[in-house]
């Protein structure tokens, strides 16, 4: 059995592009996880995606894991809401001073509570100043992302209104993937 799978390519190509949300009410705090650490971006991963049908990196081994998050230029950046983990936006250094923002999203928990704008502002803003934690790396020219019709219902909505453009759509039938939740067994939502 197959879906038809709806994927959007988005950009900024500009600082001035980025338009950030307000800080939500509350304790929210966002930190960037620098020691690489494959159990916890595994459990960021599997929290924030396993109600909307990320599969791609649950197969991957510890060594794999440990290999993307030492790659120069990839940080890890999470949101916590007095003190608990929320969610996260995963950046990665291209070349020529383009940087993807890789995985971004909430625990399903925390979303709704303006924690997503907040968190993707930032984390675009830290894409823009990567060259400056990552010295000889060129300043950033582009910001980047995909997201597609499988991630939250939001998510689209969220990424226009932080500046960024459509620059590319593509249509595709995927073969239909058990929501897997947080992890094996456990119920989404």
């Amino acid at each position: 059995m197959s879906i038809t799978v709806t994927t959007w390519s988005l950009e900024q190509t500009s600082p001035a592009d980025l338009l950030p949300a307000a800080a939500p009410d509350g304790d929210v705090r966002i930190v960037r996880a620098e020691v690489p650490s494959p159990e916890f971006s595994r459990f960021l991963y599997a929290s924030v995606g396993g109600d909307i049908r990320w599969t791609d990196r649950l197969g991957w081994t510890y060594a794999q894991w440990r290999e993307e998050l030492e790659r120069p230029g990839t940080e890890t950046w999470v949101a916590y809401d007095r003190g608990t983990p929320a969610g996260y936006v995963q950046l990665a250094a291209e070349d020529d001073g383009v940087v993807e923002i890789v995985y971004f999203g909430l625990i399903p928990a925390f979303r709704g509570r303006r924690i997503g704008g907040h968190l993707l502002s930032y984390g675009a803003a830290r894409a823009w100043d990567l060259a400056l934690r990552w010295p000889g790396r060129a300043p950033t020219r582009r910001v980047w992302l995909h997201t597609c019709s499988k991630d939250g219902e939001h998510a689209m909505d969220n990424y226009l209104r932080r500046g960024f453009r459509l620059f590319d759509t593509e249509v595709k039938e995927e073969p239909e993937v058990a929501t897997p939740g947080p992890w094996p067994g456990a119920q989404a939502g």
